[in-house]
C-alpha cells in the first residue's frame, strides 16, 4: 500500500483568476473539471498527471490573514536571464514582491494575487529535469521526523535527510521534489497551500488513512462535511488531504 502526492491544494476567494495566474506561470493551462480551477500541463485534462504534481485552486470565502504560509512552490529556471525574464513576466501577470525574511538571496520571493507566498530559484543543476515546479516547500521544526512520517506516508524516495532539510522524489525520478526545511517559528493558522495525496488503483483508501493515523496523522475537521475525501494534519500539524480514486 501507498500514497502518492497528486496535486497542491490552493485556497483563493477568487478561484478562476488565481488559476489563470498559476496556468501562465507554469506554462499549463487551466480546467474546470467542477468546482474548483485545476491547472496542469496543456494538451487536455489528465487526472492524475503520471509526472506533474499539479495545482487545484479551490475557492473560498474568505481571504488570506496575510500570515506566511508554511507550504509553498519553488519554481525552477535554466539560466540567469531565465530567472529575470520569468519574474518580470509574473510580476506583470499580477505576482507581487514579499518579504518574508528571506535577506540577501539568490532566488526570487513573489506572492500570487492573493498573497500566496512562491519562489523564482536561480538555476541549479537538481532542478534541471523536474519541470516548472522544482519543490513544494514545507516549513517544519524537525526534518528529520518529518523525513520518517512522510517516507512511511508516501511512495517517494528519501535523497537527504538532515537536520536541516529533507528532500522526496518520485521513486521514478521524474517530477518535482517534496522538500521539509527546518524553519523558525511554529504554526498558528490553518495553511491556505496544502498537498493532496491519491491511493493507486486497487488499493483501499479508508485502510490507508487508518495506516497514516497510526503513524502519527490525526484528523482534521474543516467543516467539509461529508465529502469523498480525507482531511488530516502530520506529527507537525501540516494538513494535506487522501483523495478519492476516480
Amino acid at each position: 500500500m501507498a500514497l502518492r502526492p497528486v496535486q497542491v491544494n490552493i485556497k483563493a476567494v477568487d478561484d478562476s483568476a488565481v488559476g489563470r495566474f498559476w496556468a501562465q506561470a507554469l506554462g499549463w493551462s487551466a480546467y474546470r473539471p467542477g468546482g474548483t480551477t485545476y491547472v496542469g500541463p496543456a494538451g487536455g485534462l489528465v487526472w492524475p498527471d503520471p509526472v506533474a504534481v499539479c495545482v487545484d485552486v479551490v475557492p473560498v470565502p474568505e481571504p488570506g490573514t496575510g500570515t506566511k504560509n508554511r507550504v509553498h512552490l519553488d519554481l525552477a529556471t535554466t539560466s540567469a536571464a531565465h530567472q529575470t525574464e520569468l519574474t518580470a513576466r509574473l510580476l506583470a501577470l499580477g505576482a507581487t514582491p514579499a518579504d518574508v525574511g528571506q535577506g540577501d538571496v539568490p532566488w526570487t520571493v513573489l506572492a500570487d494575487p492573493e498573497g500566496n507566498e512562491f519562489c523564482v530559484l536561480e538555476p541549479r543543476e537538481i532542478y534541471r529535469d523536474t519541470g516548472p515546479i522544482a519543490a513544494v516547500v514545507v516549513d517544519c521544526a524537525d526534518p528529520r521526523a518529518m523525513a520518517r512520517f512522510w517516507d512511511e506516508a508516501m511512495d517517494w524516495t528519501p535523497h537527504e535527510v538532515t537536520d536541516d532539510q529533507a528532500s522526496f522524489r518520485s521513486a521514478t525520478g521524474v517530477g518535482p521534489y517534496l522538500e521539509f526545511l527546518r524553519t523558525p517559528g511554529a504554526k498558528t493558522v490553518p495553511d491556505r497551500v496544502h498537498l493532496d495525496l491519491l491511493p493507486y488503483p486497487g488499493d483501499d483508501k479508508e485502510a490507508e488513512v487508518a495506516r497514516l493515523r497510526a503513524l502519527g496523522a490525526t484528523d482534521l475537521d474543516l467543516g467539509q462535511g461529508d465529502v469523498p475525501w480525507t482531511c488530516l494534519t502530520d506529527p507537525e500539524g501540516h494538513e494535506f488531504c487522501v483523495l478519492a480514486l476516480p
